[in-house]
């Protein structure tokens, strides 16, 4: 049966295709229907951190639809409960509450919401490269994307990413809130200055502005620890996560500070905090927590960023690496290069026009690496 026709043809297509029909998975490894092995450094867009029908996920979300699948969020739930308290306990300081959706923009959406409310202010300055999201509220606070879709919400800026005299002179008396990501993935994998963030968050709390934190791709282990914000030593009043953070399975949150106050009838999901997205999100943060990804992305990004160096192709314009969340930025197109990792056995991503994105599972290994740095020197070398 071809899959790919059935797709082309039913499907409302909105995804720029590649040629390829994944049909399983097995940690940092996917095979197509022809049977081909791939090393996927994708991970569903940062998603499949744990990897790939990661066992001890598996289980957990198994042994919960056998139990109860969904709960609304009128009652409360055993599994939910126990994952809002894990995210608290993980979360970096001053965070004491969480608001659990579906995915990285219905977080954002929600932020965005909490935020007005919890100011009493409707403006927001943001960062150019920016990305958080295609619903409309998400898209506003979107460099990129946006053009077709105007008007989008009125009251958000953008200004030069890393660039704290920009940012002092955007915000205002009705700022409500500055949303950043630590390292920005759509971007171009860009990681924010150290400075940069201590002085965004020193601003912030001068003119109490809220900081709004996008950690949804960032986010549970990829970049060497838990929440990148830990690296900068930031305390965000809101902070987005999504991805990685349900082995595979949707789910979103927002974490809050005591700046933002809950009030029932404030927001809400049909989904949201569902007990078997929850059993897959604790099953994932224990996976995380006992098998050390955090220091894994850190070893890992480290080794593949040493080796590749260590015979860099002229075509290369600058890698950028935190942790396992890699960008290569080429002097020249991208895609045709990622079209020839995918012949060769690698699955990656762009971020913009020239840069190649790597987001492979944290458990990949060092053979494995060792073999997306071969193919990709040998591709460069065409």
């Amino acid at each position: 049966m071809n899959y790919a026709n059935i797709e082309k043809k039913f499907a409302f297509e909105v995804y720029p295709k590649r040629e390829l029909t994944l049909v399983r998975g097995l940690g940092a490894t996917v095979w197509d229907d022809a049977g081909k092995s791939y090393i996927d450094c994708t991970a569903g867009v940062g998603v499949a951190s744990v990897g790939h029908a990661n066992p001890q996920v598996a289980k957990a979300i198994s042994d919960q639809a056998s139990t109860l699948i969904t709960c609304g969020g009128i009652f409360y739930n055993d599994k939910r409960a126990r994952l809002l308290e894990k995210l608290i306990a993980i979360a970096p300081p001053g965070i004491t509450r969480a608001f659990l959706c579906n995915s990285g923009t219905e977080s954002m959406e929600a932020a965005i919401k909490f935020a007005r409310h919890a100011s009493g202010k409707s403006e927001f300055v943001c960062a150019m490269r920016g990305f958080h999201g295609r619903t409309m509220g998400a898209l506003s606070a979107t460099f990129k994307y946006r053009d077709q879709f105007e008007p989008l919400l009125q009251g958000f800026c953008f200004v030069p990413f890393n660039n704290i005299d920009k940012l002092r002179n955007a915000v205002s008396d009705t700022t409500a809130a500055v949303v950043l990501e630590p390292v920005q993935g759509e971007g171009g994998v860009r990681p924010a200055d150290p400075e940069y963030m201590s002085a965004v968050q020193a601003l912030c709390d001068e003119r109490k502005i809220l900081l709004i934190v996008d950690e949804i791709q960032t986010g549970m282990c990829r970049t060497g620890a838990m929440f990148a914000s830990d690296h900068f030593h930031i305390n965000p009043d809101i902070l987005c996560l999504a991805k990685a953070l349900g082995g595979g399975v949707p789910i979103g949150a927002v974490l809050t500070s005591e700046r933002v106050k809950p009030v029932v009838g404030l927001h809400g999901s049909t989904f949201g905090g569902n007990p078997l997205a929850c059993a897959a999100a604790l099953a994932t943060i224990d996976f995380m927590e006992e098998n050390k990804l955090h220091d894994r992305a850190r070893e890992m990004g480290d080794y593949f960023a040493e080796n590749f160096r260590a015979d860099q192709s002229v075509k290369i314009r600058e890698l950028r690496q935190l942790g396992l969340m890699i960008g290569i930025e080429l002097k020249e197109k991208a895609t045709p290069y990622l079209m020839a990792l995918m012949d060769e056995g690698v699955l990656a991503l762009s971020a913009g026009p020239t840069v190649i994105r790597l987001l492979p599972p944290l458990t990949i290994n060092r053979d494995e690496i060792d073999t997306v740095i071969a193919k990709l020197k040998k591709v460069l070398e065409r």
